[in-house]
């Protein structure tokens, strides 16, 4: 297995110390591993919402499926962000979007971002998950004066586009609802809620497993190989022999399973810290009481909440190393960028710091559709940063395509386009200094 990042950034450091972990006791020993010959009509690689939103609905459809992942469900990307079910999934603007796929292409995307978040309300509530949800859709804060005025004329380009109302709030405003801060203005998008990823992990898990779904952990893939008509999936212990494959292993992907990913998914650390539960007068002392979802303007943006139970979550775009001491040293620079956000919490605790790869394409949109070099193979990857409605969207679209059915959910132009590479090929993580530099220039 070729990867671009090194070991640690795969491995337990990153994941250490992540709150999640504490609400939901998951470990490798919870999953058994895949052992043996198994046969199946549908193999998916990744256990994270793609690959458990797959899994469901393949087998609420009656079709034999097998998910093996490399740890234990959610271990990646899925069971450690910032549990953010929003609108989004893409980098490029309307305007670019529009002008490569088409003002109805535009259109149809937005309708699968609102969907998208309206299939994870409906699988948490037809499935009885108690994730912790909260937060009547999401905020924006401008950072500075140029991005206010950009905001608030986006209330009229959120209607035409969404179809929904959005509220600009000036600063007397946000302060008024909670959301004091060094902010210039604030926009509210009524789409989207908070929840607990690890929770909404563990009630896929059990929601697909009750449906037929077979569940594997400690199942690292070693190869994949098409013979006589089927895609056969090596991992240390077993051998799947299956009809059709999924592909849902996003940031967590390799150059080499199979070769057709290489150099088409760049991941990109993402860095969380929380808070110890905050008492009132504390939350009265920064004047932030609001359990809104919250992110900034900046490119390398801030995303924070306040959590049902009062810790503070705050997250930012992370380091472009990985080994232990660069997981120290943006550790230590998302706590200063926390002082000085909320500069009344300069003595509160952060108990809880970690690391995860989120996952960005060359083109700026997702992908979803075929693997071209394999026979009835599909793959879904590049959420920039919204994968837990995205990621679960995709999971429901692939689980169509691979039966060879038309998609029950809308399946937009902008995620069936080619999956260009990056330059550089495997070297592309030099990309990232140069990218970074020029957003943080962007943000003064």
């Amino acid at each position: 297995m070729t990867r671009i990042f090194p070991a640690y950034a795969y491995g337990e450091g990153p994941v250490a110390d992540c709150y999640w972990a504490q609400t939901v006791a998951v470990s490798q020993a919870d999953f058994l591993a895949a052992t043996g010959d198994l046969s199946t009509e549908v193999v998916i690689i990744g256990a994270g919402f793609t690959g458990l939103s797959a899994a469901l609905h393949l087998a609420q459809d009656g079709v034999d499926v097998v998910v093996v992942d490399a740890i234990y469900p959610g271990w990646g990307a899925s069971g450690r962000n910032g549990g953010f079910c929003c609108l989004g999934g893409v980098k490029a603007s309307s305007k670019e979007i529009a002008k490569r796929f088409g003002g109805a292409a535009l259109t149809g995307w937005r309708q699968a971002e609102k969907d998208a978040v309206a299939l994870v309300r409906d699988i948490l509530t037809t499935h009885g998950i108690e994730a912790d949800t909260h937060s009547n859709g999401e905020t924006i804060l401008a950072h500075n004066q140029s991005n206010a005025r950009a905001l608030q004329g986006d209330v009229t380009r959120i209607k035409a586009e969404y179809g929904v109302d959005a509220t600009w709030h000036d600063p007397a405003a946000l302060k008024d609802l909670g959301m004091s801060g060094p902010f210039h203005g604030g926009l509210t998008i009524p789409v989207g809620f908070g929840l607990n990823p690890r929770k909404y992990i563990a009630g896929l898990v059990s929601a697909a497993r009750n449906a037929g779904a077979r569940v594997y952990g400690d199942s690292a893939v070693q190869r994949i190989a098409q013979r006589d008509g089927y895609i056969v999936v090596g991992t240390g212990q077993a051998t799947i022999r299956a009809k059709r494959l999924i592909l849902a292993t996003n940031g967590y992907s390799a150059e080499d399973l199979p070769r057709w990913m290489a150099g088409r998914y760049l991941p990109a650390q993402s860095n969380v810290l929380t808070t110890r539960p905050l008492t009132q007068a504390e939350l009265d002392a920064a004047g932030w009481t609001s359990r809104q979802m919250v992110y900034d303007t900046r490119n390398l943006l801030h995303y924070f909440r306040l959590m049902p139970d009062n810790r503070f979550l705050f997250g930012m775009r992370g380091g472009l190393l990985a080994s232990p001491e660069a997981e120290a040293g943006i550790a230590r620079r998302a706590r200063a960028h926390f002082e000085t956000m909320f500069p009344a919490w300069k003595d509160v605790e952060t108990p809880y710091s970690w690391s995860g790869m989120v996952c960005f394409s060359s083109n700026r949109v997702p992908y979803c559709g075929p693997i071209p070099s394999l026979t009835g193979a599909f793959a879904g990857f590049a959420f920039h940063g919204n994968g837990v409605a995205m990621g679960t969207y995709t999971g429901a679209l692939l689980a169509d395509l691979v039966q060879g059915k038309t998609t029950s959910l809308p399946y937009p132009a902008v995620m069936q386009a080619s999956a260009p590479r990056f330059p550089l090929g495997r070297f592309r993580r030099a990309l990232l200094p140069a990218g970074y530099a020029l957003a943080g220039l962007r943000d003064l």
